[in-house]
């Protein structure tokens, strides 16, 4: 199906136009098919520093059950190697001089699931609820806004272009095509035919549920806690979902709700993807893995978090002290390093890798977080799905040893995470890659919402305080989409239901 006469690389078509306002774009391609928004909405010179918009893909890749799909049918390839062919067959040669590095190809996301793809591991009891492992549709047209044109040190700045490759249409064709692409969607941003309203206020969704009661979630920490103390592991990730039905009437669209999240709990690797029957809202502070079309690799783990107290500046730096002296976030942080590294050695040259931050404070809307980054150059012929082989999923929403600690994630957790705890981001047709680790992301599909939390547990973890730095980063996802913690505490808890999962 995917052509191996390739070519000539070509290069895509370009226009420089006006800054648009983002969130208008968004509304205005809102009927289009499986529109794809990667938004750094909190923009920053060093991580945040682009934002894509995409609609109307001319093909998605798919897999479910270790099988693999292109526009519904099946594929003779595994998965990834169904992925490789198809980035192969719509080759890009980057088109330099301060363009962003995503010029065309898929947006989409790799399900937690997806590690199953690459390891042997355990499924749950209710995997017939889970999402497809991958979903990535490809784009031939995009806008790409750089959010700091004059260089990451500079004041902000946007500059926007769009870019379009005329794929999957071949020599002639193909350049009248992204000739044609690029002027539809041009006309589509500047004159949108549904400019609604992007600063709404859809109502708010309440009656939210967790599958854990509060008492066999402590449990849960203590028999993580138990597989630490027996050698099994060093650290686990593990979660719980919150679920609650959407409000019923069109204001309560899962766009109104993305839009209200930016809008409060602004992050640097946010997206929102409409994937058909279901729709992914994430606002992510995280990133997974980045590569250039140079072939220079970032991974960025989170690990430590605190709240914030905005309103009084002392707690506040109070709290991100505390966070920055805790022995138990230093070394849950230090660990995840430590793996990210092991990860990294498999796919890129021996020498290459370094630690630029180990356990730097990096402060958001809602919490602290203890971050570090390593660096890495990717061998001679491997790209972007090598990298994500090596690496997925992320060490920091799994643990070390990464396979034993999936392992438990499932006996624990008993349900698919979907979305969440994957990644979120681009694979370019030139090569370069960007993602997330999908976490602070809700997923709405029929009339049902949901969003897990989770954190690190060590040796070092008390139960209770877990669970309340669950409520934490939860306290910001609560509050856009319209509630907030403490106004559902008790149902979330369920303090009238016995002890165990309550099956909803």
């Amino acid at each position: 199906m995917f052509s191996n006469d390739l070519g000539a690389r070509p290069s895509p078509f370009i226009k420089e136009i006006a800054p648009p306002s983002l969130a208008r774009c968004l509304t205005a391609l809102a009927d289009l098919p499986h529109v794809a928004f990667l938004d750094s909405a909190a923009p920053s010179g060093k991580l945040g520093r682009y934002s894509y918009l995409a609609a109307d893909p001319f093909g998605i890749l798919t897999s479910r059950d270790g099988k693999a799909f292109w526009n519904g049918d099946i594929l003779p390839d595994a998965p990834l190697i169904a992925l490789q062919k198809a980035l192969d067959t719509h080759q890009l040669t980057s088109v330099e001089a301060d363009i962003p590095p995503f010029q065309g190809g898929a947006i989409g996301y790799f399900a937690y699931e997806a590690g199953r793809l690459l390891e042997h591991l355990p499924t749950t009891s209710r995997d017939q609820d889970r999402l497809p492992d991958l979903h990535l549709p490809f784009y031939d047209v995009i806008l790409a806004v750089d959010h700091f044109a004059d260089g990451p040190d500079a004041a902000p700045r946007d500059r926007a272009w769009i870019l379009s490759s005329g794929y999957p249409e071949r020599g002639e064709a193909r350049a009248a095509r992204a000739r044609l692409r690029l002027k539809w969607f041009r006309d589509l941003l500047q004159n949108p035919s549904n400019p609604s309203n992007s600063n709404d206020t859809p109502p708010a969704i309440t009656g939210w549920r967790s599958n854990f009661t509060r008492q066999a979630f402590e449990a849960a920490i203590e028999k993580t806690r138990t597989h630490i103390r027996d050698g099994d592991i060093f650290q686990a990730n593990i979660t719980q979902c919150f679920s609650a039905c959407l409000p019923a009437g069109d204001a309560a669209s899962p766009l109104a709700y993305y839009l209200q999240l930016r809008r409060q709990n602004a992050a640097p690797f946010a997206a929102y993807l409409d994937c058909g029957d279901h729709v992914i809202a994430s606002s992510s502070p995280e990133r997974f893995v980045t590569l250039d079309a140079k072939g220079c690799v970032e991974t960025r783990p989170i690990k430590g978090t605190a709240p914030r107290d905005l309103t009084d500046p002392a707690r506040d730096a109070h709290h991100a002290a505390t966070l920055q002296a805790s022995d138990k976030d230093r070394a849950e942080n230090i660990m995840i390093t430590d793996l990210m590294r092991n990860d990294l050695s498999r796919v890129c040259k021996a020498g290459s890798i370094e630690v630029p931050d180990l356990c730097t404070l990096e402060s958001y809307a809602r919490v602290h977080h203890l971050v570090s980054s390593v660096t890495g150059e990717m061998k001679e012929g491997l790209g972007a799905v090598s990298l994500l082989g090596a690496t997925f999923p992320g060490g920091s929403i799994t643990g070390a040893p990464k396979i034993r600690a999936m392992e438990i994630i499932t006996e624990l957790e008993d349900l698919p995470r979907g979305v969440y705890c994957g990644a979120i981001g681009y694979l370019g047709f030139n090569g370069a890659m960007d993602t997330n680790i999908a976490i602070r992301t809700v997923t709405f599909r029929d009339d049902k919402v949901q969003f897990h939390t989770g954190g690190g547990i060590t040796i070092l973890s008390d139960p209770s305080a877990e669970y309340e730095e669950c409520l934490h980063k939860a306290a910001a996802l609560f509050r856009g989409l319209g509630t907030s913690v403490e106004a559902e505490r008790d149902t979330i808890e369920a303090r009238n239901k016995p002890a165990g999962r309550d099956g909803s």
